[in-house]
């Protein structure tokens, strides 16, 4: 059921696939031999061979890439660790690391010694280690009933199943290894990842947020960009090469693969490929999951952001604290607000409705005589529909409720305080109490400001309130009606004033002489307790509803069938996946022609010292001014900034290597463009376009406005 996913997951795609043509594919590694891909591959201007891209026995391109953080990919661009990602992957990790006195995001860092590189605790990088195909060993633990096929799709079977084959591979035991099941083509296959972990990861190089993040959210999901969206880290390891945790004794990794870099230049038509972890697709969705896509999940999301971005543009411009404090908050929260506005607007724009219309009409047609596909479309509508007022009301409250406020309490501590005080248990009772103060220490962290999610609070609570009527409204709009006579603001201020949570004094107040009575009239208490309430009903409705992941799998069997002899690819999971196109300009419907690059002329054009989102740094100013530009120059004189290619990406794609012909780094993917925002699902291949970052502007920023001569002689430059 989607609505359990959806809180589990995050809303887990639902797995599809779509006619490839053109550049259209996010391409599994492990398949390119079967599906003939590197063939495909080579008429586009592709010259390695399959074994140099992924090579399960050998070194290969595969092995100088890896997933950066939790969302975003990463490549390693020297003998020595050095990770290139995109600035807004390593956004939270500047951000972590950046303070009033040291602020990072605004003035930039550069690590000048391996000394200066800075240590980031939480900061993972994953290297695919080993792809197993499991599929005839799932398949036969169906066949024996030990799972049926719905069950064999979940996270508990497949975490248990990995956790098995771990145990019982040459693998196990080994330092940072990690083992990931995940099915595929909705539940037709299933592979086995192994992942090799590292642990200590040090902030290099980042350049401020006036180079990596110019334009801000005005040019975020737009062409012509100019935005230098970059950022270098490094993976430290222990003597042997070993995952360890931080330590001074751990040395840069030394890498069996990294990434050349190409400076010779880019032309239309070039050949780009790019290798990275795209996070999720839903390239075939019916109509009516397409409507849901737009009105249950899309609109909250805008709706809800919109309340808490405006609040919080406004607190991050008065204070630099604040700035700091939600700089990443804020960065995570207005990329998809935007992209989901851009997405129902491109699913408008481009008729996917029709599309998809016309998908179904022709399954419907192929499925007529054969029993296991016939209906199939059909009770997927028909789900579809009965679930979207289901989702919609959960995409509302976890909007508000679980991401935009943060502030609450935790139940859990609080009825285990109340069953101590009622059996007069003492030592459950100093347990609790210990479990609150660091409940209040996990809350009120360095990047959490009271009176700025007090404000936030106030205005989502009322927006919710807007779009969803008082009948399915959690319990605390009773209390706002009964005891504050409808005053939202009266109700918040009361919560964060006066919660046992809300400040030390109040906390230390309440260790002196916990009562039943205080813990029953706790603001916050009441309020996480009616929060749960309409999460539990909510799921309770969902629970009822139809589930149609055996028809969404016996369809993409089904559309697999009715497409051959051309492969299909299966919707993307956060694996590796390798697309391939060219570098290409492009016309949107407005009739505009937009070439494929731009130069740092852009950057004067758009130059706005009054907006903070266009700020040109003074030194950067003067070497643009200047030409001063060096061996990264165009022919004619001009800087790049951004190049566009037809190369199919989604989010987690971002600071993915794109890689010419000979196997060279030309580029980081950092953007889709606004007119394919309904990309994720349904590919267009005359509209779509990666934005990726020319690795001339990289190098130009990193050696002329940082001074890091050191790392560019770390690299390998093909001029």
């Amino acid at each position: 059921m989607k609505i359990k996913k959806y809180l589990v997951a995050a809303f887990a795609a639902c797995f599809a696939f779509n006619t490839a043509q053109a550049d259209e594919g996010m391409w599994l590694l492990q398949l390119m031999k079967q599906q003939n891909s590197i063939d495909m591959m080579k008429k586009a201007g592709l010259k390695l061979e399959a074994d140099e891209i992924y090579n399960p026995e050998g070194v290969s391109l595969k092995d100088a890439v890896g997933i950066f953080g939790g969302g975003c990919t990463g490549e390693i661009i020297s003998p020595e660790g050095l990770i290139l990602t995109n600035h807004h992957c390593g956004y939270s990790a500047i951000q972590q690391h950046s303070s009033v006195e040291h602020d990072y995001l605004k003035d930039g860092f550069w690590a000048m010694t391996r000394e200066q590189e800075i240590p980031t605790p939480g900061l993972q990088f994953r290297f695919v280690h080993r792809i197993v195909d499991i599929t005839d060993l799932v398949n036969a633990k169906i066949q024996s009933g030990e799972t049926d096929e719905v069950k064999a799709m979940t996270n508990r079977f497949l975490n248990q199943l990995a956790k098995a084959e771990l145990a019982k591979s040459d693998l196990n035991g080994k330092p940072g290894i990690e083992v990931r099941a995940l099915p595929f083509y909705a539940g037709n296959k299933f592979y086995l990842f192994y992942y090799k972990v590292y642990s200590d990861v040090r902030m290099v190089a980042a350049p401020p947020s006036s180079v990596g993040k110019f334009g801000g959210e005005t040019d975020n999901w737009m062409w012509p960009r100019h935005t230098g969206d970059f950022s270098m880290f490094r993976i430290y390891a222990d003597k042997n090469g070993e995952p360890a945790k931080y330590s001074a004794d751990n040395v840069p990794l030394k890498t069996p693969k990294y990434l050349s870099i190409s400076i010779k230049g880019l032309t239309d038509g070039d050949y780009a490929m790019i290798m990275g972890f795209p996070g999720s697709t839903s390239r075939y969705l019916t109509v009516s999951e397409v409507k849901s896509r737009m009105e249950a999940e899309n609109e909250p999301r805008i709706n809800i952001r919109g309340a808490r971005l405006a609040v919080l543009r406004e607190v991050m411009e008065a204070s630099d604290k604040v700035r700091i404090q939600y700089a990443s908050k804020f960065a995570q929260s207005s990329n998809y607000w935007k992209n989901s506005i851009g997405m129902n607007k491109a699913i408008l724009d481009n008729d996917v409705l029709g599309t998809k219309a016309e998908i179904e009409k022709q399954f419907i047609e192929f499925a007529k005589g054969k029993p296991e596909y016939e209906g199939v479309v059909e009770k997927i509508n028909a789900a579809a529909e009965a679930e979207q007022p289901v989702l919609r009301q959960l995409m509302y409250f976890n909007e508000a409720f679980m991401r935009a406020i943060e502030f609450r309490t935790s139940n859990r501590i609080m009825k285990n305080l109340e069953k101590a005080l009622e059996e007069k248990n003492d030592s459950l009772k100093e347990a609790s109490l210990a479990e609150l103060q660091q409940n209040f220490k996990t809350l009120h962290n360095k990047d959490y400001d009271h009176e700025v999610d007090r404000k936030v609070a106030k205005a989502v609570i009322a927006a919710y309130a807007e779009y969803i009527p008082a009948e399915q409204r959690p319990a605390i709009y009773d209390i706002i009606n009964k005891e504050f006579k409808g005053d939202i603001n009266a109700y918040v201020d009361d919560l964060y004033d006066n919660s046992i949570v809300a400040s030390q004094a109040n906390l230390e107040k309440f260790m002196k002489k916990p009562t039943l009575k205080a813990i029953k009239n706790d603001p916050a208490t009441r309020y996480i307790r009616a929060i749960g309430e309409k999460y539990h009903d909510i799921m309770k409705t969902g629970q009822q509803l139809e589930t149609t992941e055996l028809e969404h799998k016996a369809f993409i069997r089904g559309l697999g069938e009715m497409k051959q002899p051309v492969p299909s690819y299966p919707d993307a999971n956060f694996t590796m996946r390798l697309t391939y196109g060219n570098v290409k300009s492009y016309s949107p419907k407005d009739g505009v022609r937009y070439n494929y690059f731009t130069t740092t002329d852009g950057i004067l054009e758009k130059e706005d010292p009054t907006s903070s989102e266009f700020v040109v740094p003074a030194k950067l100013k003067e070497l643009i001014l200047n030409k001063d530009f060096g061996r990264y120059a165009m022919a004619d004189g001009s800087m790049p900034v951004c190049f566009l290619t037809t190369n199919d990406i989604t989010g987690g794609n971002s600071g993915s290597p794109v890689i010419n012909g000979e196997g060279h780094l030309i580029g980081t993917a950092f953007d889709g463009n606004w007119e394919s925002l309904s990309g994720d699902i349904n590919f267009d291949n005359d509209l779509q376009r990666c934005i990726a970052l020319d690795i001339r502007y990289v190098l130009f920023i990193l050696e002329k406005l940082g001074g890091c001569q050191h790392l560019i002689d770390e690299m390998t430059i093909i001029e």
